[in-house]
């Protein structure tokens, strides 16, 4: 078998600069540059230098399997840096900067071990036939994302690189969730590098598939596949006025910095008190304020005088706060408040951010941290599959960084969420992270088939349609309402009611072929 194209005239060094540039231009895809048309062939590079068999080649592929997964992931997430200065809670200046660096590091190097298991799989599960890798390959990937996010780090999904402004092929996700956008992203990918591989090299494929033919199934793909999205996407939204459901949005844009000390919870008091009255005036039926929006514990807040407006208007109220759960233990919760001021139920956030809201091997660490830190008391996650009702139906509830994890959001929804609220901090981070954040938040509307109200602490809080289009978006680091109809819904989608079937299918699909491919040609 000859060599591919990238192993017939480029060296080792350039491969790996290939593989590192090559992963920068898939992080590029998000905020703050936004290319998301470049995910459609920036894998193609990783894919001829991993995934087609090389010729009597002893040269590893998992360097630059790694190097592509910490150019993208690296790049995607660069806005973690922006947790630097940290002195406001006591950490020195260079010790912040050590912290920084070392998130930024460690979350892009484990990006960066998916990528190197995909290539390994890849290897282990060999083929010379060119549409058997790709879906192979394809299969892989996916499942090893599905295992990824349902870890303690996540964010960038491939699936992400589209959104928000490719919305036909984020309608993909109301098949199977972001498993059947990442799906499309990389078949697509893998079949261009096929492509290139048989133009340059081969000029067929071992099973003799022309550049031609394998060019056209990928177009051919490419194209049906947004045909399918574009279908969802044309699909009239209906707005029944008894759904109807007007919501009043709160950005506080309190500093993190200050939110601890008197003159924050000076304009916290004025900032969500002023805006809940102006809200309530406009005849609104909730008010929802960001997370830790009053960031103090549940009986305190009873006492406050938002709750004492809320009292006064007798409009419900969302408000982002902390519940006891114990004994130097608490939760971060989005309480519902009545308009009698009462507790009607509560969200406790379940994915909580390593370091910054718990201490992983905390069995282990804890006396250290114990002597590191001023703080006692520890959060703890809330549990899985909670259910948050409120007088209007349930509602489907996502507190900050869980917008990443769309399992967390489908099952709120099967089991009766009507709309989607989110409430976030997203301070001190920059826009480029506040855009990508929105841009979570829009793919799970798309997926569960709701309307969507976030509202952050710095930005960006929105409004966002079923099929991801924003209705209304807030500035960055700045103090707004603003009120919106959204409407309830009770459709369930496919992604809804199977969850993430496509994964196990591509992959037993894949085995399957892969399996049968041996006994034919007589391996086994």
């Amino acid at each position: 078998m000859k060599p591919n194209i990238f192993t017939k005239s480029i060296n080792r060094n350039s491969k790996l600069i290939i593989a590192l540039a090559s992963g920068i231009a898939m992080g590029l895809t998000v905020a703050p540059v936004e290319a998301w048309f470049l995910a459609w062939f920036a894998m193609i590079p990783l894919w001829l230098i991993v995934a087609i068999p090389k010729h009597k080649s002893k040269s590893s592929s998992l360097l630059p399997s790694l190097l592509w997964g910490f150019g993208y992931h690296g790049t995607a997430l660069y806005w973690i840096t922006g947790l630097h200065p940290l002195t406001w809670l006591g950490v020195p200046w260079l010790g912040s900067i050590a912290i920084v660096v070392f998130c930024w590091l460690f979350i892009s190097f484990w990006g960066g071990i998916l990528v190197m298991l995909w290539s390994k799989l890849i290897k282990l599960f060999s083929t010379q036939n060119s549409l058997i890798r790709v879906l192979i390959g394809t299969a892989i990937w996916c499942i090893l994302e599905r295992i990824w996010s349902a870890g303690p780090l996540w964010w960038s999904s491939i699936s992400y690189t589209q959104s928000p402004h490719n919305l036909v092929a984020l309608h993909l996700g109301q098949i199977s969730g972001p498993t059947a956008v990442n799906a499309a992203i990389i078949a697509v990918n893998g079949l261009l590098a096929e492509a290139l591989n048989t133009r340059f090299v081969q000029r067929q494929s071992q099973e003799g598939i022309s550049f031609q033919r394998l060019a056209t199934i990928a177009i051919a793909l490419f194209v049906s596949l947004h045909l399918i999205g574009f279908g969802l996407y044309s699909r009239p939204l209906s707005q029944i006025p008894q759904a109807a459901l007007k919501i009043g949005i709160i950005q506080g844009n309190i500093p993190n910095r200050i939110k601890f000390k008197p003159q924050g919870s000076r304009r916290i008091m004025r900032n969500y008190t002023g805006g809940y009255l102006k809200l309530a005036n406009q005849d609104v039926q909730a008010v929802l304020t960001p997370e830790g929006a009053l960031p103090f514990f549940e009986d305190e807040i009873i006492q406050s005088s938002v709750i004492a407006a809320v009292r006064q208007k007798n409009v419900l109220a969302w408000i982002g706060g902390y519940k006891r759960q114990g004994k130097d233990r608490y939760t971060n919760s989005l309480l519902t408040f009545t308009g009698s001021g009462e507790v009607y139920s509560r969200y406790d956030k379940e994915k909580l951010v390593p370091l910054g809201e718990y201490i992983p091997f905390e069995n282990i660490l804890g006396d250290i941290i114990n002597r590191l830190s001023p703080v006692t008391a520890r959060q703890i996650p809330g549990k899985s599959n909670q259910i948050v009702k409120t007088p209007f139906g349930n509602a489907t509830v996502g507190i900050c960084y869980g917008s990443a994890f769309a399992e967390q959001f489908r099952n709120q929804t099967a089991t009766g969420g009507e709309f989607i609220i989110t409430a976030s901090n997203n301070d001190p981070y920059s826009a480029a992270m506040q855009f990508q954040h929105h841009a979570q938040d829009i793919m799970r509307a798309i997926e569960n088939d709701r309307w969507a109200a976030r509202a952050t602490n710095t930005g960006y809080s929105a409004f966002v349609n079923p099929h991801g289009k924003t209705l209304w978006i807030s500035g960055h680091d700045t103090y707004e309402t603003h009120a919106e109809t959204i409407y309830r819904r009770q459709t369930q989608t496919l992604y809804v009611r199977w969850g993430d079937w496509l994964s196990w299918v591509l992959g037993a699909l894949g085995i399957g072929v892969w399996v049968w491919e041996r006994k034919v040609i007589g391996n086994w």
